[in-house]
């Protein structure tokens, strides 16, 4: 993965605001890290969530269930890896794992679980879309990562 990193500012005003002031705090950010490997960088995730997590995502991206614009053409032509599965049989049984993993996190779990490791929103946004209170989302993420991990037979 590639890394994008930005400086951004921690100032009250936000940044570019008024002239710099002693004591400014900034802080980098790599734009090109999801908010599930945010959260496993910073130890608030174990090997086994964030695995869980990942393991999800590829479901859901080889899946192809993010809206698309136009025809995808990187699989149209031959098998390509993956098994011996045509790509179309990929998808569907990718599609078949997303919805076991899902279902098997549990209705109120899934939301959050979809929110943060599929759209890559960060637990605030998501929390915020939810109508949840503050910092409760973490702890609902790790219970729902937790059944994926069992889902995939993830030790």
């Amino acid at each position: 993965m590639q890394r994008q990193l930005v400086e951004r500012d921690l100032t009250v005003d936000g940044p570019g605001k008024g002239a710099p002031r002693k004591g400014r705090r900034s802080v980098t950010v790599n734009l090109a890290e999801s908010p599930l490997g945010w959260l496993h960088a910073r130890g608030h995730l174990s090997g086994r969530q964030f695995d869980a997590g990942e393991r999800l995502r590829t479901d859901w991206e080889v899946a192809q269930l993010n809206p698309g614009m136009t025809m995808r053409w990187e699989e149209s032509i031959g098998r390509g890896s993956g098994g011996g599965l045509h790509p179309t049989e990929r998808q569907l049984a990718a599609k078949a794992r997303f919805d076991g993993a899902l279902a098997t996190a549990g209705r109120g779990l899934a939301d959050i679980l979809w929110r943060v490791v599929c759209a890559c929103e960060t637990l605030p946004d998501a929390e915020k879309a939810l109508e949840w209170p503050v910092r409760s989302g973490k702890l609902v993420l790790k219970l729902a990562l937790d059944r994926v991990a069992d889902f995939y037979r993830l030790t």
